[in-house]
């Protein structure tokens, strides 16, 4: 217990010195192997190289890049006009698309922060040239933006596949309802909150001419989910997939997509897997060490002699996640935790991919909560407006999350239905 309670407080100085989040993995990782390991740090060293002998770790960069490129070119203006076209008839229509639009192009591009960049530097100043309070443009699109880490594909999802050992595709299955609730109780109430703004009739012409823009676009989550669903290829595959079609739609149907932005969207992607691969390297072996030295089933046990009850665990588990989600981003949380939660939470009967769920959810609120929201952050930058005003207007967004948070822990079906 000691040398737990060192490690606890060590990992708390680093994040107090504003150390990066590798640096605090590595030096975790090293404690760890002198500590209750074999004491050779050489084998921290081995475990890093391989853990990143991982086919599945292929669909992040892949899925990024494809994502990278939509976001380059011009899918997400089609899909929204497509959206647009859609909800035209209802009142307050704009702002129901505003939250299709962001569900749409998260089930394509797998990530929260493209989701936002995309559709809201498109949607933002529409929203406000008609009508709509600054206050529900920044919340709708901020909070809309998270869908892009729940509902498939999701990078969430898949690192926390590969650092707890679990079926990718059944994680993405498993994220399919909880991903459409939030959808729905999110546009609900959009469509609440602007029912008295002006309607306008169907126009079937401008429907048309929108799917027939727009029609390539869409396709692109049927074909993903599809494949990976039927079994014509896998999680993995379908990111290669994804990543071929979007350069095909851009470049040979589109034509909007130029070799020279094709180069300067790879540039970016590789910087940002320079940032995430180390993280992921690190904290891999890190689960390795923990894992051999039978860490999580210790912690398991000592969770379980203070409480005996699912129900106390889930709603304990749920603040912890809650305060992390404030405090670190997604992927750091999900790796350095998976493992350590699984465990336990597999003590208390809780199904695995369940888990996953709730894990992910969890962690997408964080993306809408200070100090280091990442949606937040993004927001601020890309609406040029004050921090804080972007923190109230997420506000109800969050209380709506939160509500289904509630129905997707206690009522396992909702995760587990397609897979059962």
């Amino acid at each position: 217990m000691m040398y737990a309670i060192l490690l606890l407080v060590m990992v708390l100085a680093l994040l107090a010195l504003r150390q990066n989040i590798i640096v605090v993995l590595l030096a975790s990782a090293a404690y760890v192997h002198l500590v209750w390991g074999d004491g050779y740090l050489e084998y921290l060293a081995e475990d890093i190289w391989i853990s990143l002998d991982n086919a599945l770790l292929l669909a992040i960069p892949m899925f990024l890049l494809a994502g990278s490129i939509m976001t380059r070119g011009s899918i997400a203006q089609r899909l929204i006009d497509l959206a647009i076209s859609v909800t035209r008839p209802i009142p307050g229509g704009l702002a129901v698309a505003t939250i299709l639009s962001c569900a749409i192009f998260a089930a394509i591009s797998g990530s929260s922060p493209v989701t936002l960049l995309a559709v809201g530097t498109i949607l933002y100043p529409a929203l406000l040239e008609n009508g709509y309070s600054k206050r529900f443009a920044l919340g709708a699109l901020t909070s809309g933006g998270t869908l892009g880490i729940i509902i498939p594909p999701s990078i969430p999802l898949i690192l926390y596949g590969i650092v707890n050992e679990k079926s990718i595709a059944d994680l993405f299955l498993a994220g399919i309802i909880p991903g459409i609730m939030i959808a729905a109780v999110l546009a609900g109430y959009s469509y609440w909150t602007n029912r008295n703004m002006p309607s306008e009739p169907f126009d079937l012409a401008e429907f048309r001419t929108a799917l027939k823009r727009g029609g390539w676009s869409a396709l692109l989550p049927v074909i993903l989910l599809g494949g990976i669903y039927s079994g014509y290829f896998s999680a993995t595959e379908a990111a290669a997939v994804a990543l071929v079609y979007a350069l095909f739609v851009e470049i040979v149907i589109h034509r909007e997509l130029r070799p020279i932005d094709f180069y300067h969207t790879a540039v970016e992607t590789a910087k940002l897997l320079g940032m995430l691969f180390p993280i992921v390297a690190v904290a891999l072996s890190l689960k390795t060490i923990l894992t051999i030295e039978e860490i999580p089933d210790q912690l398991a046990t000592w969770i379980t002699t203070i409480t005996t009850n699912k129900i106390a665990f889930l709603l304990a588990v749920n603040l912890l996640l809650l305060v992390v989600g404030c405090l670190f981003d997604v992927i750091s949380a999900i790796l350095i935790l998976g493992p350590l939660l699984l465990v336990p939470a597999m003590a208390y009967g809780i199904d695995p991919i369940h888990f996953g769920v709730i894990m992910v959810i969890n962690l997408e609120i964080g993306f809408l909560t200070p100090p280091l929201g990442l949606n937040l952050i993004v927001a601020m930058t890309a609406f040029r407006e004050n921090f804080l005003e972007i923190c109230r207007a997420v506000l109800p967004f969050i209380a709506l999350i939160l509500a289904v948070l509630m129905v997707v822990t206690f009522v396992p079906d909702t995760a587990l239905f397609f897979i059962r």
